[in-house]
């Protein structure tokens, strides 16, 4: 019965961090950088089109963002400035050309700060880069409180922590009825 339990509460441990991983990756997050540059990649199912891959598919263009640290010239980052529409995440973001002409004008002043919202992790190994939300001129280095972020979060354990008092209860009110004899 221990090994059962054990294996019971290492179960929810890894749905909780499985759980845990997917919110720190959807929920929206904010930086304050300096933006360095914008481009534009053509790219098909493969990844980047170039000498090596060559394009077998139907192709996109792909925004891409490059920040870095206010303070530090060695930190950079990247962003995927890509439009999520009515999809998964549910950004509804349709102006990525917007936000992309509006992060080249940021770049033209090396030391205007940006405010950038955005969601994901950068993943070298698979190329994966954080899509940017939003952007906008900032003059404080100030990152703002993630609001949305505490509701949902104040919502979603509220919803759970009902249901388990729902469960308890249900399940009290069962073996109340059925005496062990």
């Amino acid at each position: 019965m221990k090994k059962l339990k054990a294996i019971g509460i290492g179960f929810l441990v890894v749905v909780l961090l499985g759980i845990g991983a997917t919110l720190h990756y959807f929920l929206p997050k904010h930086a304050v950088v300096v933006i360095n540059g914008v481009e534009v990649k053509r790219m098909d199912a493969q990844g980047v089109i170039n000498s090596d891959n060559v394009a077998d598919g139907p192709t996109r263009d792909v925004y891409f963002i490059n920040a870095g640290e206010p303070d530090n010239s060695v930190d950079v980052s990247v962003f995927r400035n890509a439009d999520t529409g009515f999809g998964f995440p549910w950004y509804f973001k349709f102006d990525s050309a917007d936000v992309q002409a509006k992060a080249q004008q940021l770049s033209k002043d090396s030391n205007q700060l940006a405010l950038i919202q955005y969601y994901g992790w950068r993943i070298r190994l698979i190329s994966a880069f954080p899509n940017l939300v939003s952007i906008e001129k900032t003059s404080t280095r100030t990152e703002p409180f993630p609001v949305f972020n505490v509701v949902f979060l104040l919502v979603l354990f509220g919803l759970l922590g009902f249901a388990y008092w729902k469960i308890k209860t249900r399940l009290g009110k069962r073996q109340s009825n059925h005496p062990v004899q």
